[in-house]
């Protein structure tokens, strides 16, 4: 068997990994990555199955070309299908606004369910001479693992993204004995501090803003950092408005609440808050206390329109909530205290400050997933320091680090 990275094995965005058999093609995963303008992966070849984590865009954004291309059987869960297709249509919009090509149609979108298997956790599907299992990966709400028990016996674990502590919309997960395990690397080298704590420092940097007569930014990735952080902000007496696309993506959680952990604290906490849905209602925001809105790095969306109305105010704040992929504008951010606003580079005058408020496992954390399921071969990807991975895994692991268009034999 040949694993083959077409994207995303020592960056994050474009993930897309294509593992060939004796007897079939899979591919897992086809992204893009989510930067200005986007990055692709290599083009795919023809192949029998594709399976799909979760449903961001550096995972996802690629499915309805090859649905509409190879007609392949295509296995993803209920959930991750539904917000897949809120944020492919949304990625045709910023790209129709943006003057980017357009890799995929709207009808493209609709037409992804002619082979759709919609998995659930724990299912099973035979698949010629291979069998499908099916895990929760613990990252966002739908997201899994895929298990798969190969013809020669062996058994492949391909993480997706993965979390293994319990936060407060999912819970954590841990590893699954396998033979094979292609884990992503994230956050290689990185630890995370306690939760709790980040969420204490998090909401007493709002009290401070907002005492001091400043209005608090929140950019927030829809698909679960922004149900997180209402979440966090669920007991908090502050006027706080939601903006953006995390409205639809809420909404539908609270649809499918089987996918969340508590649905009664997050439909208390969006029906307390103002949505934004009109320019009206926008305008209105500004005289709130804190604005929760996309996109989580800065490139595009409703977050750009209140930094430019409140940038000019150094006692205003913008908290940064999510990782800043390499050449995002929130990157740029960090990096430089600068960001791209609508083609032009602008110096950012508000308190910056992030909080990690991450879904995926830290340093040590996937090292004890891989120890927990003890494989011979490990195969890192999706990180920019699996290096640092690497050096501790190989102590006792076979480990792979692939590059794009590399190929991993077994």
């Amino acid at each position: 068997m040949r694993f083959t990275f077409l994207g995303g094995s020592d960056k994050i965005g474009s993930t897309a990994m294509l593992l060939e058999s004796n007897e079939s093609k899979f591919i897992f995963e086809y992204g893009i990555t989510p930067s200005a303008p986007p990055g692709y992966p290599l083009e795919a070849p023809p192949v029998d199955y594709i399976l799909l984590t979760h449903a961001h865009l550096d995972h996802s954004g690629l499915i309805p070309l090859l649905t509409r291309q190879y007609h392949a059987q295509f296995f993803t869960s209920q959930m991750t299908y539904m917000l897949s297709q809120i944020l492919l249509r949304d990625n045709i919009k910023i790209c129709e606004l943006e003057g980017y090509p357009l890799m995929y149609s709207k009808a493209d979108i609709r037409n992804m369910d002619e082979n759709l298997h919609q998995t659930e956790m724990d299912s099973k599907f035979n698949l010629k001479n291979h069998k499908l299992l099916v895990h929760s990966a613990g990252h966002i709400p739908g997201a899994t693992m895929f298990e798969l028990r190969l013809e020669n016996g062996l058994k492949l674990l391909f993480t997706g993204d993965i979390n293994t502590i319990d936060t407060r919309l999912v819970n954590g997960i841990t590893g699954k004995k396998c033979d094979i395990l292609v884990m992503e690397a994230t956050y290689a080298g990185r630890n995370h501090k306690l939760r709790q704590k980040i969420e204490y420092e998090f909401i007493e940097k709002i009290k401070d803003v907002i005492a001091r007569a400043g209005k608090v930014i929140i950019p927030a990735f829809a698909v679960g950092r922004t149900q997180e952080i209402l979440l966090v902000l669920a007991d908090l007496d502050f006027d706080i408005w939601l903006d953006g696309l995390g409205i639809e993506v809420t909404k539908l959680f609270l649809k499918e609440p089987r996918f969340i952990k508590d649905e009664k604290k997050l439909r208390k906490i969006y029906e307390n808050v103002n949505k934004v849905r009109t320019k009206a209602r926008r305008k209105k925001a500004l005289a709130g206390d804190i604005i929760l809105t996309t996109s989580g790095m800065l490139d595009g969306g409703p977050v750009l329109r209140y930094i430019k109305e409140f940038n000019d105010n150094s006692k205003n704040a913008l908290l940064l909530t999510g990782y800043q992929v390499e050449g995002s504008n929130g990157r740029l951010l960090l990096d430089k205290k600068v960001i791209n606003m609508n083609g032009v580079i602008e110096k950012i005058n508000l308190d910056v400050e992030y909080y990690d408020f991450s879904a995926h496992a830290g340093h040590n954390e996937l090292i004890r997933f891989a120890h927990k399921c003890n494989p011979e071969h490990i195969i890192l990807y999706h990180g920019e320091n699996r290096e640092l991975l690497e050096k501790e895994l190989s102590k006792k692991f076979e480990v792979h680090l692939p590059t794009n268009n590399m190929g991993v034999e077994f």
